[in-house]
């Protein structure tokens, strides 16, 4: 596989969640990155799970991807807002999925690349606009797949995931 891989925060909290980000890491295989949203958003999700606190001095997601001209701004807040229901009480709110979707459908160097997510919504109009996307349990049978781990270990950590609350798994 070497289509770049955007995990979204739900995704990076499921694996942490669980204490397997080295999973993760091993599934994306040098092709995972993330933009400036999503690692905001991890940054604030280690206050709950500490296994986030390194993830971006790991390096492994790359430098997060910024978003600064002017016309790529309006794009994503427009996109934060009528795709993802943002409003201007909560700016941040949906940020990190508007700035995947419009990086995955205006820049041709991340043709092709794969967002993936466990927000239903998101996952739906992204799939609409074209954009390939997996989910949390998708990587789990990948795993399984590439020999990363056992498959009853990928089905047990799928189990704890959703036992744990900590964001929902949906079967695919």
């Amino acid at each position: 596989m070497t289509a770049h891989l955007f995990p979204d925060n739900t995704v990076l909290c499921n694996f942490a969640s669980v204490h397997r980000l080295d999973l993760l890491r091993s599934v994306l295989n040098g092709n995972g990155r993330w933009t400036e949203a999503i690692a905001y958003e991890a940054s604030r999700s280690a206050a709950y799970l500490p296994d986030l606190r390194t993830l971006a001095s790991d390096g492994w997601l790359g430098e997060p991807i910024e978003f600064e001209s002017d016309a790529d701004v309006a794009a994503v807040e427009r996109l934060r807002r009528s795709a993802f229901g943002g409003t201007s009480d909560a700016p941040l709110q949906h940020l990190g999925e508007a700035q995947t979707c419009h990086l995955l459908l205006s820049r041709p160097e991340f043709a092709g690349a794969w967002w993936i997510s466990d927000d239903r919504e998101a996952l739906r109009f992204a799939r609409f606009r074209g954009i390939t996307t997996w989910e949390t349990s998708d990587l789990l049978e990948l795993a399984a797949t590439n020999g990363d781990e056992t498959p009853t270990v990928c089905r047990e950590l799928r189990e704890l995931i959703v036992q744990r609350g900590s964001i929902s798994v949906h079967s695919s």
